[in-house]
């Protein structure tokens, strides 16, 4: 492997191989054993500090006269100034040679270096703190003065200074100095901090009126609630229970909204230190009536444990409602789409009765619309609207209210896209339960023309059929059938119409325009009503013409069975005959429809064997139940044999294939059939085998 070249001027060139660190190998400790004698890691630390040589340090140097003193001076400064010409800006250098010059008497020269030394950099605080302090050490009280004044006018946000200066002239019993330093300082408008020693400096004096005549500027510079709250406790302090109140409500209305849950805690809990029991309710009433519910959270719990030992029943239960009330409001905040949230919140507040704060919470639900147009996201939301809409009818009285919701609501559905016939319907009703009659039918002719639905027409038809008007019944049928042909159910129920008018024409040509439709999504139900509805009429003629036309569309199993029931109760009473002899007739037509519908099954293809057996065993019943009119040996003859269960391989939906089990059934003309191919196959083998016996 190649190495690579360092260059290196001293050394020439060398390998990285010879510059690389060798790192001694670690020893292998093949005896694990402990050591006889154990040595503690506290005797290891003992003995490197007994071995420790002795520190070495320069010998002290006696100074004996004045030469040998100015000697080492001069040396001193020259080595100082030497250093402040290299590093000029650094602020330790300048404040050791301050300190030497101090140290050696020459207060002179000290000054000199400081205000050189500030010359270099006057922003730096320390500087001026060294430098005072030094002159306050050595008690040249009018040279510190001096250096606090020009430190405070050059750096007047430097808190620092102020404080020192202050404290210096305190110190001295200058207490009008110190306040006049104050004063200077309140001018800068300094932080909360300052004002408040400012307070303290004053009340170390017993002086209360400046005190608080500083506590009004104060309040003023820094509007904050604890300000306002620290103001209204010195007056509290005080003893002057009216002032604190003051403060307070000067507060409530200038203090700032981001801070106003503290300062109303704190204004209910003075009020509860002075017995106003009354005051403290009103205040927490009004913060929650006034605070958005997200930053209520320790005013709910203040107001639910006052309201705990101050309050009766029903204050007890106002403060558990508020706590229930900022939880729903924090929960509707993180997800305003769960409506389920906002039903337990209104039924929360429908508990309370208060009804201006039910219809807010009302109005902030219904505003949540769903973002997605898919009848799925809205079916919860709708019902937004409906329970609004009962309580402002039912709870509120309001009816003009009731009346706007239902209309904002019909307008805030895209029935383009989708629909709700609950809705349409509900306001319907709602204006028939004021006795506008108008209105609803204008409802619901809008709902029509709008989003057609089945239940809209039911409603329509079955108002207007109650109010008696059967012309209007016919339009909306008519009208219905325009908007949905293979609707089964509206041709029954409109010709169902027609016959209890004894409209028997008008029904009979409904039920023939029906049957004509070239799709419906339910025919037997329709072929079924005209059937009954013939048979009703006792036209049994026309009835058996249907079940022929019937069977000319389909050879369905229960088509022929209905059929076949008919024919064995079609008693013509119009019919010169007695009982026993229309019995008669109707099983001998029962017995042939049988008949028909047996051959029909027979020669199918494929042949439907189960059809078939269900067929006979319904024919037997007939047989059985008609007494001794029936011929039960008419059908036994033909009844199949169930053979055991086969199983047979049926393919499914989606392509694939699966086994089940099904029972067999075997005719009586299938079992000949067996028979005769076992003797044919018996008369070949015995002509095989006599031929083979002749050769």
């Amino acid at each position: 492997m190649s190495s690579s070249k360092v260059a290196d001027p001293t050394l020439g060139y060398l390998t990285r191989k010879d510059t690389e660190v060798k790192l001694p190998r670690p020893t292998r400790v093949k005896n694990k054993t402990p050591a006889p004698i154990q040595i503690t890691a506290e005797q290891i630390l003992r003995e490197a500090r007994e071995r420790q040589e002795a520190e070495i340090r320069p010998p002290k140097q006696k100074i004996t006269d004045s030469t040998e003193l100015g000697e080492y001076r001069l040396r001193k400064r020259k080595e100082f100034e030497d250093l402040i010409r290299r590093v000029r800006w650094n602020v330790s250098v300048w404040i050791k040679y301050a300190q030497w010059e101090e140290s050696q008497k020459d207060f002179t020269r000290a000054r000199s270096v400081w205000e050189r030394a500030l010359e270099v950099d006057y922003k730096n605080h320390t500087l001026w703190l060294k430098y005072a302090q030094v002159e306050m050490k050595n008690k040249f009280i009018n040279h510190a003065r001096n250096v606090w004044d020009r430190a405070v006018t050059l750096l007047p946000r430097v808190d620092q200074l102020w404080y020192k200066y202050i404290h210096m002239e305190e110190m001295l019993g200058n207490v009008a100095g110190a306040r006049l330093v104050f004063e200077r300082w309140m001018k800068w408008m300094p932080d909360q901090q300052g004002w408040l020693s400012y307070i303290k400096f004053e009340l170390r004096y017993n002086e209360i009126e400046r005190a608080r005549g500083i506590f009004e500027r104060f309040v003023l510079c820094h509007p904050r609630v604890g300000a306002w709250i620290r103001y209204a406790k010195f007056e509290m302090k005080n003893g002057e229970v009216p002032k604190a109140r003051i403060v307070y409500e000067r507060a409530v209305e200038l203090a700032d909204d981001e801070e106003a849950e503290l300062l109303f805690v704190a204004f209910a809990e003075f009020e509860e230190r002075c017995k106003e029991v009354g005051r403290a309710r009103c205040i927490y009433k009004f913060a929650l009536d006034h605070i958005p519910k997200g930053r209520a959270e320790v005013l709910y719990r203040k107001f639910a444990a006052f309201e705990k030992q101050y309050g009766d029943r029903e204050g007890i239960e106002d403060a558990i409602v508020g706590k229930r009330r900022f939880q729903y409001e924090d929960e509707v905040m993180k997800n305003p789409l769960n409506y389920d949230l906002w039903f337990d919140y209104i039924r929360l507040e429908e508990s309370v009765g208060n009804k201006e704060r039910t219809r807010e919470v009302y109005e902030r639900a219904i505003a949540n619309v769903p973002l997605a147009e898919e009848k799925r996201y809205w079916q919860r939301y709708i019902y937004l609207w409906i329970n609004y809409a009962l309580y402002e009818e039912l709870d509120a009285g309001d009816m003009e209210q009731t009346r706007d919701v239902y209309k904002e609501c019909l307008n805030q559905i895209p029935h383009q896209k989708f629909s709700f016939a609950k809705i349409w319907l509900l306001a319907a009703q709602f204006e028939i339960r004021q006795l506008n009659l108008t209105g609803s039918r204008q409802i619901l002719g809008n709902a029509i023309g709008k989003a057609p639905k089945d239940k809209i027409f039911k409603k329509y038809i079955e108002i207007e059929l109650q109010l008696g008007n059967i012309d209007r019944c016919r339009k909306l049928y008519e009208k219905y059938l325009e908007w949905t042909p293979e609707n089964c159910y509206a041709w029954c129920k409109y010709a169902e119409l027609e016959r209890s008018l004894a409209e028997t024409e008008r029904a009979r040509a409904i039920f023939e325009l029906a049957i004509a439709q070239p799709a419906l999504d339910m025919p037997e139900l329709l072929w079924k009503a005209y059937v009954d509805f013939e048979t009703v009429e006792c036209e049994f003629e026309r009835a058996r013409v249907l079940y022929e036309r019937l069977l000319d569309r389909t050879k369905h199993l229960k088509v022929w069975m209905s059929y076949a029931e008919f024919e064995a109760t079609a008693i013509d009473e119009s019919l010169d005959l007695s009982e026993q002899e229309q019995k008669e007739r109707c099983l001998v037509r029962a017995r042939k429809v049988f008949e028909d519908a047996l051959n029909h099954f027979r020669s199918s293809a494929p042949i439907l064997k189960e059809e078939r057996a269900m067929l006979l065993e319904k024919w037997l019943n007939l047989e059985a139940s008609s007494g001794e009119l029936g011929d039960v040996s008419l059908v036994q003859s033909k009844l199949p044999k169930k053979l055991k269960k086969k199983r047979r391989q049926v393919a499914t939906e989606d392509g694939s294939s699966r086994i089940e089990e099904f029972i067999d059934y075997l005719f009586p003309e299938e079992t000949q059939t067996t028979n005769l191919k076992f003797f044919e196959a018996a008369y070949k083998w015995k002509k095989k085998r006599s031929s083979s016996a002749d050769e």
